[in-house]
């Protein structure tokens, strides 16, 4: 198996909303989150990013999404997770580039696709837990996940196995 360095890991959230979209119907529940610490501020940190809050909710409400569910936005990838219509215990996914909000391959490879990074399996966590205990679509838009803080105490640790367990 080849490991392929990463970059050092911290993520924090920096903004939550709701985004209820022009049908009337659908709701997403928008969470804005900015990957700290990096050379290139601008690709990974709203503060630095050259796209406003409006600017990115103006291209998301135009985008014809439908459903109930939440959207996790870092300034370089967007992703929309919403309860499917299709079978409503299952969360589906859609990756975009937040600039413009084209569609995004998130696949890695061997036939994987990646699911999330540490932020987003954390507020996807959450956001399944309050789908489970809610009675309605409105009890469950009421809740929030409140974790605003994900760092990764290391990045190399896989690395370190692989090379350990030669």
């Amino acid at each position: 198996m080849q490991i392929t360095p990463c970059r050092a890991y911290h993520a924090q959230t920096v903004g939550r909303s709701i985004l209820r979209m022009p049908d009337g119907q659908s709701v997403f529940k928008l969470y804005r989150i900015s990957a700290i610490g990096r050379q290139t501020p601008e690709l990974f940190e709203w503060q630095h990013c050259p796209r406003t809050l409006e600017e990115f909710e103006a291209a998301f409400l135009a985008g014809g999404h439908q459903g109930i569910g939440f959207v996790i936005a870092f300034p370089h990838v967007t992703k929309i997770f919403r309860f499917s219509p299709g079978a409503e215990t299952i969360l589906d996914v859609r990756e975009f580039h937040t600039d413009g909000m084209r569609p995004l391959d998130c696949a890695r490879g061997e036939g994987y696709h990646e699911f999330a990074c540490y932020a987003e399996a954390v507020i996807a966590a959450d956001e399944y837990h309050a789908w489970a205990k809610a009675s309605t679509v409105e009890d469950y838009l009421a809740s929030r996940s409140e974790v605003a803080d994900f760092p990764v105490t290391t990045n190399t640790k896989l690395a370190a196995y692989w090379q350990q367990a030669r």
